[in-house]
Formats: structure tokens, sequence, C-alpha cells
């Protein structure tokens, strides 16, 4: 099994790199919650709640954006160009060495 490497800036701004293993079905939020990392998930991974709300500071291969995704994230207002949710960035070989920033609980 393959692992991915992630970057995480938490809100305090300390970069800690982990490798996770590549499992299918995994998203970013649920390997963020796995960790520890202070992100509620409350909506389940469906894009209703945006406390997952991170910001990607790499250059990565992400799937569009789902117009849900966008309305959520419509709603924040702390979103940057580079805003996403975790709950729809599936773990894959294409994020890994991702940089992301977990962005402020509003």
């Amino acid at each position: 099994m393959e692992e991915v490497v992630l970057n995480i800036i938490d809100r305090e701004g300390i970069l800690h790199t982990v490798e996770f293993p590549n499992e299918q079905g995994y998203n970013l939020m649920e390997v963020l919650k796995s960790l520890e990392f202070e992100v509620a998930g409350t909506c389940g991974g469906m894009a209703l709640c945006a406390s997952c709300h991170v910001y990607v500071e790499s250059e990565t291969d992400l799937k569009e954006m789902s117009q849900a995704e966008i309305l959520m994230l419509d709603s924040v207002f702390t979103t940057q160009s580079n805003s996403r949710l975790a709950c729809q960035i599936p773990l894959s070989e294409s994020i890994n060495n991702i940089v992301i920033r977990l962005a402020p609980i509003e």
C-alpha cells in the first residue's frame, strides 16, 4: 500500500508533514480528523457545512469544484481564491505532497 505525503499548516502556522496510507474511499477531511487536527466535519463530508475549509497552497491537480462546494464556500467569510472543502478532496496519488493550511474557524 502506497502512502501519500501531506503538508498541513495548522492554525498556529506550524507545518506538519505526515504520511498517510492511500486507502481508497478516504477524503482529506477524514484524514485530518483521524490525525486529530481541529476539523469538525459536522456534515459528514456532504459539502454542507464548510467546517473543513482549507487553503490549498501548492500546485496540485485537483478535480473541479462541484456546484455544492462552490455554493458552500460562497457563504464563508474567510474564502480565498485557493479555498477548498477538505471533504471534497479525495485521498489519491494526485495530491501527494499537497500543502494545505487550515482556514480560521468562523
